[in-house]
């Protein structure tokens, strides 16, 4: 019997035990983070960005671009109907037209009017005419005169007629103001395109664009860290849909007003260089810098929390969670990075590490992650 419970007591001694711990992943840390003053959370925005429609009411005829369609400054982008836009136009024109005509005719007749007074002045001089007939002659000038007058007013009112009909018909064109890119389209061949959108039938924008060029991370920072932001500082600016890589950049401007309902004031940071990739409407962190970087403060080191390492027998180890068992494994450790060290041999990215190790814990144990 006595030998049954020490070899009972021996099998427990020697097989391994299942410990409840808590786990980490070796991940790639910048850095900048040990510089870091404060981070916050925002959007892509472009700054320049429009909404094309109209001033005319007409039905959209013809649509030349779909989304993210590259457009250039004063490119037609799509038309409305204009029959009687044209129509209107074409009045205007031939009135112009005759009023010109008109000019031609009255100029004329007040060559002849100025003539035919000149001559009867020197006829009533020599008294071979009655005076009656060089009075006559004197309003037929002054009536030349004054129909000339009219019809050059009338010529004026008919420019702008033209050039008014001119520029209602060109609102039937729509032209990008600026070279972009286009984000959605807003109508179809068909719809009713209306100024105010104001029925469900009608639509008020035919495409949205945004010159792409002018994207920057608008974020909003807390009012009692706003002291910790200065225009012109440098920032770095990371992406959930890129999140393998950071973009300098540096605060552009502070918005001067905050939002009451969350306490925080707009910020803007602009990109030292845009990379095509980065996309209006992206989720954005912008981390903002006591500093500017160096060029090897811009790389990444694998790196893990200090609370995963533990010194036995002088040197630094971890602890690596491999087929559910804790497997020692001795690394070297460079530079702080906050509350991270750098690890500069000995594991790899993506490795599942046991965050603050019990001391009983011993390579080859079982472990389980902990709840929490």
């Amino acid at each position: 019997m006595a030998l049954l419970i020490i070899f009972c007591l021996v099998v427990w001694t020697l097989s391994p035990r299942t410990v409840a711990v808590q786990a980490v992943t070796v991940v790639l840390a910048y850095p900048s983070r040990t510089i870091t003053t404060l981070t916050a959370s925002g959007y892509i925005v472009a700054q320049r960005k429009a909404a094309l429609a109209t001033k005319a009411t007409a039905q959209l005829v013809w649509l030349g671009v779909e989304e993210g369609n590259r457009v250039e400054k004063g490119q037609i982008l799509a038309r409305l109907e204009s029959a009687d836009l044209q129509a209107a136009r074409d009045l205007a024109r031939h009135d112009l037209e005759a009023a010109q005509y008109q000019i031609a005719a009255n100029t004329a007749e007040l060559t002849d009017a100025r003539l035919h007074f000149t001559r009867m002045g020197k006829l009533v001089a020599g008294d071979y005419v009655a005076h009656s007939e060089y009075d006559t002659a004197k309003a037929r000038l002054d009536k030349a005169i004054a129909t000339l007058d009219q019809a050059k007013a009338t010529q004026a009112s008919r420019i702008e007629a033209f050039n008014q009909a001119e520029a209602t018909l060109a609102y039937t064109d729509l032209e990008a103001p600026f070279d972009a890119v286009v984000l959605t389209k807003n109508a179809d061949v068909g719809d009713i395109i209306s100024p105010l959108g104001a029925s469900t039938t009608s639509k008020a924008a035919v495409v949205t664009i945004a010159d792409m060029g002018s994207l920057a991370a608008e974020v909003d920072v807390a009012e009692s860290s706003l002291h910790l932001v200065k225009v012109g500082e440098p920032c770095e600016i990371t992406l959930d849909a890129i999140p393998s890589e950071r973009f300098p950049g540096k605060v552009h401007m502070i918005v001067p007003t905050a939002d009451r309902t969350k306490a925080t004031v707009l910020v803007k940071v602009t990109f030292d260089k845009l990379d095509p990739r980065v996309l209006p409407e992206m989720s954005a962190k912008v981390a903002f810098l006591s500093r500017p970087l160096t060029a090897a403060e811009t790389t990444p080191r694998v790196a893990i929390p200090d609370t995963a390492v533990v010194t036995r027998n002088g040197k630094p180890e971890v602890f690596v969670i491999q087929d559910g068992k804790a497997v020692r494994t001795g690394v070297a450790l460079g530079e702080a990075l906050g509350d991270m060290r750098v690890v500069t041999s000995g594991l790899a990215t993506g490795q599942r590490l046991i965050l603050s190790p019990p001391d009983k814990l011993q390579s080859g144990d079982a472990v389980t992650l902990a709840e929490g």
